[in-house]
């Protein structure tokens, strides 16, 4: 199984996600949306909440799909989404249009183009090595960031935002789609079966038997609470250093992107060998102390080592929660299961990001935002210590008749 075309298959999905993580450079360009259409910080916030959700409601449809006909059309169908969201983005001359364009058809082309890419690619290899293709294939989402952004802002500066979607969005659509062309699934019969330290799944789960047990509803309350701890700062980052006197908020988004990427390989990497839920346990609890900690971050220097933290391990959890989602319930129908537990991805988009903003317009400061989300860590640290693998036995093969 783990020969070239699965290979092939990670590469290009590690480059369609270079270009589908524009999402992660929202902070970049809302500084210049909210000058030119003279919004809030809240109203800059909806195009990337609108985003962030259809990109995780898609999630589900879009891996039942890919489940069934295949990954490349799927991924193809987001990659011409996200461009021409982009793209049409040129018109927008209010919020409301821009959460059409970007939020809408950008967020839904992600969502499918992401939900395609991870299954596709680690069902060539053995299950040893889950936890590092996941990484490889997501990192591109997170190292998106590093390019996009000193792109964004020189790109910002010469034309404003408008025709900056543009360019982005011809650019995305053409790339996206003529590697779309590599993705594939191995041959039937050739998926590799979930395992790994996580106590391997005995068989593979329907999505509707998935949704019956605990195990998946504490998975998705843990990632809900992670993600929501990543996306607000992500979301705001640029802004919010502004907001304390620091200029150089792309560099700092930059430098998140790198450590997202890394942070997904590198737990993916880990967890193949101490175990998913162990090594979550690690990352909620280094996370919520460094939210803590973030109103005392008040120099460049320890607000890049800050950015850094948050980056690493927000980006662990998008290596994390698809591993331990293939090791607890298979990766047969990998695409729709792990969709249902990333629609906890969209909740903490949906109400990380607008819920900072929002405290920031009211008390002036981001501070009590960070303090929300260190306490929904808290509660996900507890949660590990309820999290193990199912035990329900291999499905009975179904009778023949006649």
């Amino acid at each position: 199984m783990n020969n070239n075309k699965g290979w092939i298959t990670t590469i290009a999905g590690t480059g369609i996600n270079l270009a589908l993580g524009v999402l992660y450079a929202w902070s970049v360009f809302k500084g210049t949306i909210k000058a030119e259409l003279h919004i809030t910080e809240f109203q800059t916030s909806l195009p990337y909440a609108v985003a962030t959700a259809l990109f995780a409601i898609m999630m589900v449809p879009a891996g039942r799909l890919q489940d069934r006909i295949g990954p490349r059309m799927v991924v193809m169908a987001g990659g011409i989404l996200t461009g021409l969201g982009l793209a049409l983005s040129y018109f927008a001359d209010s919020v409301t249009i821009l959460m059409m364009t970007f939020g809408v058809l950008a967020g839904t082309g992600i969502g499918l183009g992401y939900s395609a890419t991870t299954p596709a690619a680690v069902k060539w290899f053995s299950p040893e090595k889950k936890g590092t293709i996941i990484g490889i294939v997501v990192s591109g989402f997170g190292l998106a960031s590093v390019y996009i952004s000193p792109l964004a802002k020189s790109l910002l500066a010469a034309y404003g935002f408008r025709t900056s979607f543009l360019i982005l969005g011809l650019v995305f659509l053409v790339l996206t789609t003529a590697l779309s062309m590599f993705i594939s699934n191995p041959p039937a019969g050739g998926v590799a079966k979930a395992g790994g330290k996580g106590k391997p799944a005995n068989r593979d789960y329907e999505w509707s038997e998935m949704v019956k047990t605990r195990q998946f509803y504490l998975l998705w309350m843990m990632f809900a609470a992670g993600a929501t701890g990543g996306l607000m700062v992500i979301g705001h980052l640029a802004g919010y250093a502004l907001s304390i006197g620091i200029e150089g908020g792309f560099l700092l988004v930059a430098l998140l992107a790198v450590f997202n990427a890394a942070g997904r390989v590198v737990a993916g990497s880990v967890s193949d060998k101490l175990g998913r839920v162990r090594t979550m346990l690690i990352v909620f609890l280094v996370h919520g102390a460094i939210l803590l900690t973030m109103p005392y971050l008040t120099t460049f220097f320890l607000l890049s080592v800050g950015t850094a933290v948050v980056g690493f391990c927000y980006g662990s959890y998008l290596a994390l929660f698809p591993s331990t989602t293939y090791d607890f319930f298979g990766t047969k129908n990998g695409g729709v299961n792990y969709g249902l537990v990333f629609t906890a991805w969209g909740v903490g988009g949906v109400f990380g990001a607008p819920l900072a903003g929002y405290i920031k317009d009211v008390t002036g400061s981001f501070n009590l935002a960070f303090q929300i989300a260190a306490g929904l860590l808290a509660v996900a640290v507890l949660l590990t210590f309820l999290t193990k693998a199912p035990t329900q036995p291999a499905a009975e093969p179904a009778q023949k008749v006649g």
